[in-house]
């Protein structure tokens, strides 16, 4: 049984890697993207990858800008207005993606040993702390799959660099 400043230190590592793995991921996909797919969507009910960054980066401000002391659903997000498309171009996609990234990992490293077991609160419901991560980690990776199949559809065949591990070839 690992003893709890193991555990803590384990967890936060962790936590960091599979985040690191998803940004990796991500600004990957996003690197094979033409500037114009960036903003494409294929119906006005589903969203582009500038959005949906829009949306996760307004997400992880919200929940991890003092998260120990603040509910996790900020009194000043617009959640609306994460789902209209205001960013003009690949530079300022980057700055937003990189904005929430960061915070998100400065507070995952933030955590310490009588945090994990701390409860917080998102949008008035307590969580963990280690719930919190969670629940993150889980949106994190419902956008990124949606980023990388947006990527994969608008990116040749023949241009797309796999992200993981290729496919043999026959």
């Amino acid at each position: 049984m690992l003893e709890s400043a193991k555990l803590h230190e384990n967890f936060v590592q962790v936590a960091r890697k599979r985040i690191e793995e998803m940004i990796r991921d991500t600004d990957k996909a996003i690197a094979q993207m033409e500037d114009n797919a960036l903003f494409w969507t294929p119906n006005e009910h589903s969203n582009s990858v500038a959005i949906i960054i829009k949306h996760l980066s307004g997400n992880l401000i919200s929940r991890w800008t003092d998260f120990l002391t603040t509910d996790g659903e900020k009194h000043d997000r617009d959640r609306d207005g994460e789902f209209e498309n205001t960013i003009k171009s690949r530079e300022e996609l980057l700055r937003v993606w990189e904005t929430g990234c960061k915070l998100f990992l400065q507070a995952i490293d933030s955590i310490e040993e009588q945090h994990l077991l701390q409860t917080i609160y998102i949008r008035n419901e307590p969580h963990t702390v280690m719930e919190a991560v969670f629940r993150s980690i889980t949106h994190f990776t419902y956008h990124v799959g949606q980023i990388v199949f947006i990527a994969k559809q608008l990116t040749p065949e023949n241009e797309w660099a796999t992200l993981s591990i290729p496919k043999k070839k026959k």
